[in-house]
C-alpha cells in the first residue's frame, strides 16, 4: 500500500487555523498545465490566491485537489489546484503557515516505468534545517534584514519564520 501524502491534511489543517484564528487564507500555487487559474494573475509560473470563505465559492480541499469558483475582476472564474502544486498555504495578516516542495503528481504502480523514480509528495518546511543536512544552518544573527524597513503594503506576500 503506497504512503498517504501529509499535504493535503496540512493544507486543511492551516486552513481551519487561519478561519478559526479571524485570519484570511492565502494559497501559493505553481502554474503549470494541471492548474486551472486565471492565467491573466499569473506571475513567474506562479499564483497567490485568497481561499477565504467571503472570497470563494464551494471551496473543496480533498486529498488531490483544491478547487473552487472566485471571482476575478467581477467575473466568476472556477478555479482547480492539484495538491501537488500547492507551494504554502498562509495567514495573509501574519505571513504564518507552511511553505512545501512542489511534487510531481504521485506515481502509481500502474503507469511507473521501470526507469522512473518514486516521487516524494511529503511537505518539506524550508525553515527547518534537515538533520542530515550537508552544512551547517545559518544563525539569525547572521542573516541580514532589510535594513530596518517596515514591509511594504501591497506587494509579494512572504512567509515568516518563527521559532
Amino acid at each position: 500500500m503506497p504512503d498517504i501524502s501529509t499535504k493535503p491534511y496540512m493544507l486543511r489543517a492551516i486552513y481551519e487555523w487561519c478561519t478559526d484564528s479571524g485570519f484570511t487564507p492565502y494559497l501559493a500555487v505553481k502554474v503549470d498545465a494541471s492548474t486551472t487559474v486565471p492565467m491573466e494573475y499569473v506571475k513567474k509560473g506562479e499564483i497567490v490566491l485568497n481561499i477565504s470563505f467571503g472570497a470563494t465559492s464551494g471551496l473543496k480541499m480533498d486529498n488531490d485537489a483544491v478547487h473552487f469558483q472566485a471571482r476575478f475582476g467581477g467575473v466568476s472564474r472556477e478555479i482547480y489546484v492539484p495538491v501537488h502544486n500547492v507551494l504554502a498555504i498562509y495567514a495573509n495578516e501574519n505571513g504564518q503557515g507552511m511553505a512545501f516542495e512542489v511534487t510531481g503528481p504521485a506515481v502509481d504502480g500502474n503507469t511507473a516505468s521501470a526507469t522512473d523514480s518514486p516521487v516524494s509528495t511529503a511537505p518539506a518546511l524550508s525553515s527547518v534545517p534537515s538533520v542530515a543536512a550537508e552544512k551547517p544552518a545559518t544563525p539569525l544573527s547572521q542573516i541580514p534584514d532589510d535594513n530596518n524597513e517596515p514591509p511594504k503594503k501591497g506587494g509579494r506576500p512572504t512567509l515568516t519564520v518563527i521559532k
